[in-house]
């Protein structure tokens, strides 16, 4: 008996383990006496010629896949399978199989067969697929069961991608959609949900060019509405119409960047809004979507920052007096969200987009801005700030050396940020911790370029000392001026003071050092620690520790300073041996140039001579404090810089390698009661003054050859 007849396409395993396609044809299951058995009979739906007659044997094992497919295997590495047009025709054929065998048509499993899925999706590579059906109403059941049988499978996903490419397809689904809606047809308009959802879950550009056009979008939209999940659709396209409302702050005469500025907005809005949340454990994190999104805010940065009079037109008006505070703020979250889509660019464009922004006046009018009265304003002036550092730290150093020829110190770009910082009325300190990160940055000596032409840290650093140090350090300064009294011990800011410049000592910079000694840095602490009187507290410890640092390592230039100009203040204090070693140091230094001249006497016999050269050696690092400060360096000295550099990196570990975070001045080295395991002064065994936990390591070199770092406490 022979059944009604079903399109199918016929594919068999070659010797190398590929799937091949052997045609299409009308594929029914007969009873054939010449084989005594059912067989399943396919014929070419070109000339009506046999492609296959395979017997029904009950013991080979069928699969049905993705339900469409029937595959099985009629003799070892000779595999062959069936493609259905449709859903309904393979069912038919696998209840005739199973009929046949003797076995249950639900069943969809078999065992033992071997490993078809990964052969199937190979043959799926070399198969031209169908093609899809028309888009009717009549058909929209069966165009739901069509896409779902592609939506299963990796391979399948591919080959209906391409099936679709050609944009028309899409575009009759979207015109099927305003049918079913036109008549309210709830199922159909199901089926269209998944459907769309579904093709927009192939991720693929092609197709995202053809769905986000102008023509296309809204429909796309629309379709989304009707998850069959809810209730009641919802009005996205009522709310992008109606309540979302595009505001030309400054009118925009390119027609195709307002198109794409409006075709970004509604692709992150079906992205963010419409799809559902990317997961790492679902396949719906769409990396294609987020790409073609990320570029079209690329295309809108570069066509915005090739426009001339756009820019130069909002930068205008944020620093002109006549413009209303409200405006202000409109303009100034334009611009925010300008440098967050400039967030996106390769770090070399950031740094082409910073420089073009900083000659349009950026900085002028980010300077006025944070200055304003205007929390909100202040706030976003802040952010966008941040934002422009991280483009290029570089840029605006550079910027903020050259102003520094131009403005009074308190205009200095670098000086406001400063003054902001400190100064923030926030109670949470938000606009403060705002700028700390920014302002780090850019005195992270890893960013600054040193090479033969450009000494941008020098530079920069010598600006940085002579204009804006002072303003930095205020505070600090403002907290150890206070009149010391019976609480100086609960005060951290002195001991954190002392620790700090301690910090300093421990970079081993001559420049440091000179700094020190030209202020005479040394006197406020002096005058902490003799105010303090014969108190042990933290205060005590740290200023030990501070001049017994000095004393273990030598530092001849500071040890000449602190004993020719403090030792008298400190010649009575018997309870440690730090200032008594101190002036030992001082005087076997002076000891070593006297014999030293008294040999050359004797050789050369002139005394003259020596004298000058013990005077050179003798204080060469004390006559550094006579040379002019390091900010008076001719900047384009850079022969002297250069030798200097050298001479410091022979000498001394750099800076920046010492430091996790490249600048010293904001990291955090001490852990609060530090010193607190001394409780007596008269103890007799050997005990650090301060303890300094990430000091173990780094100085545990120093321990080994200088006991005397530990000062013993007499009795």
């Amino acid at each position: 008996m022979a059944y009604p007849q079903l399109a199918v396409r016929v594919s068999v395993m070659n010797g190398e383990g590929l799937w091949e396609c052997i045609g299409t044809g009308q594929v029914s299951t007969i009873y054939i006496e010449r084989l005594e058995s059912v067989c399943l009979l396919v014929q070419s739906e070109m000339d009506g010629s046999v492609m296959l007659e395979s017997k029904i044997e009950p013991e080979t094992l069928y699969r049905k896949k993705q339900g469409t497919i029937i595959v099985w295997s009629e003799a070892e590495n000779f595999r062959i399978a069936l493609t259905f047009q449709d859903p309904e025709g393979c069912q038919e054929i696998w209840e005739e199989i199973c009929q046949a065998q003797g076995k249950d048509p639900t069943a969809e499993d078999t065992r033992d067969i071997l490993d078809e899925s990964e052969q199937y999706d190979d043959m799926l590579e070399t198969v031209e697929p169908f093609e899809p059906p028309i888009c009717e109403l009549s058909t929209i059941t069966h165009l739901a069961n069509f896409f779902n049988s592609f939506f299963v499978s990796p391979t399948r996903k591919e080959r209906l991608a391409l099936i679709l490419e050609s944009g028309s397809y899409i575009k009759k689904l979207l015109q099927l959609f305003q049918i079913c809606e036109s008549l309210d047809n709830t199922e159909g308009l199901h089926h269209l949900h998944n459907i769309v959802k579904g093709i927009l879950f192939l991720d693929k550009t092609p197709l995202f060019e053809i769905m986000f056009s102008d023509e296309c979008i809204m429909d796309v939209v629309g379709c989304l509405e009707n998850d069959p999940a809810l209730p009641q659709p919802k009005k996205h396209r009522e709310f992008m119409a109606q309540s979302v409302k595009f505001k030309e702050i400054i009118p925009i005469a390119n027609s195709e960047l307002r198109q794409k500025i409006h075709q970004t907005y509604r692709i992150q809005y079906i992205h963010d809004i419409l799809l559902p949340t990317p997961s790492i454990f679902e396949d719906n994190l769409l990396p294609s979507l987020t790409n073609f999104i990320l570029f079209n805010k690329i295309e809108i940065v570069n066509m915005l920052q090739e426009d001339d009079v756009y820019l130069s037109e909002v930068f205008a008006r944020l620093k002109d007096n006549n413009t209303d505070d409200e405006k202000k703020c409109e303009l100034l979250l334009l611009f925010k969200e300008f440098c967050e889509f400039s967030q996106t660019l390769y770090p070399q464009s950031k740094d082409e987009l910073l420089k073009r922004l900083v000659n349009r006046g950026v900085l002028c009018a980010l300077k006025i801005l944070m200055r304003m009265d205007n929390f909100q304003i202040k706030t976003i002036a802040t952010t966008i700030f941040a934002y422009l550092v991280e483009y290029s730290p570089c840029v605006i150093r550079q910027f903020a050396m050259n102003e520094a020829h131009e403005d009074k110190d308190d205009e200095l770009l670098i000086n406001i940020v400063i003054e902001q910082m400190i100064c923030d009325t926030d109670p949470e300190l938000a606009g403060a911790v705002n700028l700390v990160e920014p302002l780090r940055s850019l005195l992270d000596t890893e960013t600054m370029l040193v090479s033969v032409y450009e000494f941008e840290r020098i530079k920069f650093l010598n600006f940085f000392y002579k204009y804006c140090i002072n303003n930095l350090a205020a505070p600090l300064l403002s907290s150890t001026a206070k009149e010391l009294d019976d609480g100086l011990d609960g005060n951290k800011s002195c001991p954190s003071a002392v620790r700090f410049m301690r910090e300093i000592l421990r970079v081993k910079d001559e420049q440091y050092n000179n700094y020190i000694i030209q202020g005479n840095l040394f006197e406020p602490v002096v005058n902490a620690f003799l105010a303090n009187g014969a108190r042990y507290n933290i205060l005590n410890s740290a200023i030990l520790d501070l001049f017994e640092y000095i004393s273990v390592q030598n530092v001849k230039c500071l040890v000449a300073h602190v004993v020719e100009k403090f030792y008298k203040s400190f010649e009575s204090i018997e309870y440690v041996q730090t200032f008594k070693n101190l002036k030992i140091k001082y005087e076997q230094e002076k000891d070593r140039l006297n014999r030293a001249e008294a040999l050359h006497s004797a050789l050369y016999g002139d005394s003259k001579a020596m004298e000058v050269e013990k005077k050179k050696c003798f204080f060469r690092n004390i006559s550094e404090v006579v040379m002019p400060p390091m900010e008076n360096i001719p900047e384009g000295d850079e022969n002297f810089m250069e030798a200097k550099s050298t001479k410091e990196n022979e000498d001394n570990t750099d800076f920046a390698k010492r430091t996790s975070s490249g600048v010293f001045l904001f990291s955090s080295f001490f852990s609060d009661g530090a010193g607190d395991g001394m409780s007596s002064s008269h103890s007799n065994s050997v005990a650090s003054i301060v303890d300094y936990p990430d000091d173990n390591n780094k100085e545990e070199d120093e321990e080994k050859t200088s006991p005397s770092k530990k000062p013993h406490f007499s009795s």
